[in-house]
Parts: structure tokens; C-alpha cells; sequence
């Protein structure tokens, strides 16, 4: 990328990391279902294909999470929102799902990945506009359990998201309380993300025509720009929710979520 189209770049990343953080606080949604769509469109812009910009954007994007899920721990821990049981018990199991995902997604750029994200975009905006809950009384068997485990890492590494797009839904669904789901998925994001970004940066290739500063499928650039910023404006998103109708809020950013996803499905379909 020529050195004059370095700071539009930068600049749209450092936007990039203020919606998020305001989001994160605001609506308690995870960065990284913000931050990959936003890199996805960006990389594209600077002549990238589709499916090598995703594989760059859903590395990226674990990265800028590792930080702010280390965050995130320590202050649900100290409320004692993380349930370390569960934690413990799903450890391996997601740790097995999100190695073969990450492999999966160094090794081959595919339109699937495109899909997969625009897939769990949709169903995030889905239940956030109708506002779904769907809790049961007790935890699954532990056949159930693990498997859950499994897939929660493959599928979540392989978007570039964290633990709370998919591991809130699915907690919530096993019987947690809001609290300690959103805290217990913390955890779980820093068991995606860190060896998740570990491997697409030492396995993945980098792509043709990446943006300068890009080693495997991370761009540190992106990472210094996104992750200060998301820190720094997730308070004030904590206190714009305090004062702004955070469910309309909410529906209006599941529609725009909505039409970001059905936009990538139909760019992985080839239409």
C-alpha cells in the first residue's frame, strides 16, 4: 500500500475503534462482531480480495480482543460474574475447537468464512432486535456440554469474534444468570482469541496486496489503532446507556447488523 493512502487507513480504523468500544459499553455487545465487517470493507478498499480481506480482518480481530478480554476478566471476577467451573470443564474442548478453526483459516482463504460471519451476524441481529431469551433450568448433560465447548471455539475463532456473541446466547440457554453468562464468556473469549490469533499469526500467510505493517493474518497497525481507542471509549458507552434508550438503540444497531450481514453473504454467494 503507497505511503499516501496510509492515514485514510488509519484514521478509519481509529473510527473503527471508537464505534466499538461505544457499543461494547452502550449495548454490551462484543468488538469483535463490529471490528471484522469494518476491516472486511476497509482491506477490500485498499485491493484486497474478499476472501483474503476476511482472513486478515478475523485475525486482526482476535488480536485486538486479547487485551480487552484481560480486561474484561478481572473486572467480572472481582463481582464474581465468572463461573471458573464451567470454565474449567469447557477448556479443552474449546481449545480443541478453536486449533482446528484457526488452522482452518491460515491455511485457506474460502468465501465459507465470509458466509459463516454473515451467518452469525444475521442471528445476532436477529435476537437482539426481538429481544430473545431462551433459558433452561439446569446445565446439559456433559456430552452436551463439551460438544457446545467445541463448537463455540471453532465457529467463534473462525468469525474473528469472542466468546460473548456466541457464549452469552448459549450460557443463558444452560441456565446462567445474564450476569454470570456475560462474565463467564470474558473468559471464554480469552481462550478463543489468544491461541486463535497466535496461529493465524505464525501459520497464516500474509496476502497479496495486505496493508504495510501485516504479519500472517495480523495487521499491527490495526491493532494499535482499534485497541487503545475501544478501551478508552467503552466507559463512556457505560455512561451514554445510563441516558439513551438502550433498547432502541439496540434495534437500530441490529438492523444496521443485519444489513451488514445479509451485504457479506451475498458478496460470499458471488452476487
Amino acid at each position: 500500500m503507497e505511503l499516501f493512502n496510509y492515514w485514510p487507513f488509519l484514521l478509519s480504523l481509529m473510527g473503527t475503534g471508537i464505534v466499538a468500544g461505544l457499543l461494547a459499553g452502550l449495548l454490551g455487545v462484543g468488538g469483535g462482531i463490529v471490528i471484522v465487517p469494518v476491516m472486511y470493507f476497509i482491506f477490500q478498499n485498499l485491493g484486497m480480495t474478499p476472501a483474503d480481506a476476511m482472513s486478515l480482518a478475523t485475525g486482526t480481530s482476535l488480536a485486538t480482543i486479547i487485551p480487552t478480554s484481560i480486561s474484561s476478566i478481572r473486572a467480572h471476577h472481582k463481582k464474581g460474574n465468572v463461573d471458573w467451573e464451567i470454565t474449567q470443564a469447557w477448556l479443552i474442548f474449546m481449545l480443541f475447537g478453536v486449533f482446528l478453526g484457526s488452522v482452518l483459516v491460515s491455511q485457506i482463504q474460502s468465501p465459507i468464512f465470509i458466509g459463516l460471519f454473515a451467518l452469525i451476524a444475521m442471528s445476532v441481529a436477529v435476537r437482539m432486535f426481538l429481544h430473545q431469551t431462551n433459558a433452561h433450568a439446569r446445565l446439559p448433560s456433559l456430552g452436551i456440554q463439551r460438544s457446545s465447548a467445541t463448537a463455540l471455539g471453532g465457529l467463534s475463532v473462525m468469525a474473528g469474534i469472542g466468546g460473548g456473541t456466541i457464549g452469552v446466547p448459549l450460557l443463558s440457554k444452560f441456565g446462567l444468570v445474564a450476569h454470570r453468562a456475560v462474565g463467564t464468556a470474558a473468559a471464554f473469549g480469552l481462550i478463543i482469541a489468544l491461541p486463535g490469533a497466535l496461529v493465524m499469526f505464525v501459520l497464516g500467510q500474509t496476502p497479496p496486496n495486505a496493508p504495510l505493517g501485516s504479519f500472517g493474518l495480523v495487521n499491527l497497525p490495526s491493532f494499535l489503532a482499534i485497541v487503545p481507542l475501544t478501551v478508552l471509549f467503552a466507559p463512556l458507552g457505560v455512561k451514554l446507556g445510563q441516558k439513551l434508550p438502550a433498547q432502541t438503540l439496540k434495534k437500530v444497531f441490529a438492523i444496521v447488523l443485519g444489513i451488514t450481514g445479509v451485504r457479506m453473504f451475498l458478496q460470499a454467494l458471488g452476487v
